[in-house]
């Protein structure tokens, strides 16, 4: 079976091009396609207070603070950096730009190993989903970064840091402390690598982004059982908008029906014929597969 639902262009979320590659899709959200991977700047522009989720590859610092400050103002700082998970593409430039502003950085407690210098993730599995972004996928960094002197645990109360009236989701699978993002109000779902929103094993479908429901990307992704738990969860909350890890914002009724069906179809769709349910080398000691929030 297919391992992704079509969506139309018409389910593209309309956005605001600020002239340097940001494009906002709310009047307090914008992201910034770096690469193979999306930034997100929440706040509101010209004003203090702004969270960074996630800080794309080692190569994007400079355009990311850049952009911050052609959105916030010059010699801008956030107020904190979120992270969704640690995975290369998202930490690649946390340890500098934390560094840079002297912000802290919150994350999910069992992301932290990845976060501290203790624990690399396991190894990428290239032969899950085809394309030639899974074949390199061996090649890609899985060090830790170690930001432990700024880091921050998220609040056990679902509460997000500096994003009024946003909850956090714990929804592992993709790495063991990944999170999502939600906000009841708009029914806004910042979903990192849970689901995404473009194939990311073919590098013709990452340079292209046809809009698209997915699982998470498939060689980075260990644990497929809690994965599908995850996208049964961000399925419940209806979400009428999605920007995820990869892939362009996409809004809807049609949007909210595919993630539903791909949350009720995940083994046909998502998981991979041959995946591996190495779960031991996906779960820092003392981690646990239950998700809550």
């Amino acid at each position: 079976m297919t391992n992704q639902l079509a969506l139309l262009d018409a389910d593209l979320a309309p956005l605001t091009d600020t002239g340097d590659g940001t494009k906002a899709f709310a009047a307090d959200l914008a992201y910034r396609k770096l690469s193979i991977v999306n930034v997100i700047f929440y706040g509101d522009p010209g004003r203090d207070g702004w969270v960074l989720i996630d800080t794309g590859l080692p190569t994007s610092r400079s355009t990311i603070i850049e952009c911050a400050e052609r959105r916030f103002g010059e010699n801008t700082r956030p107020a904190a950096i979120l992270m969704t998970h640690a995975h290369f593409d998202h930490a690649g430039s946390l340890e500098e730009l934390a560094q840079h502003w002297d912000v802290p950085v919150y994350a999910h407690s069992l992301e932290a190993p990845f976060l501290n210098g203790e624990t690399s993730y396991p190894p990428a599995d290239p032969w899950v989903g085809g394309g030639a972004m899974s074949l390199l996928s061996p090649l890609y960094p899985r060090s830790p970064v170690d930001v432990r002197l700024r880091m921050r645990m998220l609040p056990e109360d679902g509460s997000v840091p500096f994003m009024p009236g946003w909850r956090w989701l714990h929804t592992p699978g993709h790495t063991p402390g990944h999170i999502s993002l939600w906000r009841e109000r708009d029914r806004t779902l910042i979903a990192g690598d849970a689901v995404i929103t473009t194939g990311q094993e073919s590098a013709y479908e990452v340079l292209t982004q046809k809009p698209e429901i997915h699982g998470p990307p498939r060689y980075l992704t260990p644990d497929w059982e809690l994965s599908e738990q995850s996208a049964r969860l961000l399925a419940r909350l209806a979400p009428d908008l999605i920007i995820s890890g990869h892939g362009r914002p996409v809004k809807g009724p049609n949007v909210t029906a595919k993630l539903r069906e791909l949350a009720e179809k995940f083994r046909q769709i998502a998981v991979p014929d041959d995946a591996r349910y190495d779960h031991e080398s996906a779960t820092p000691a003392g981690g646990h597969k239950d998700a809550h929030h």
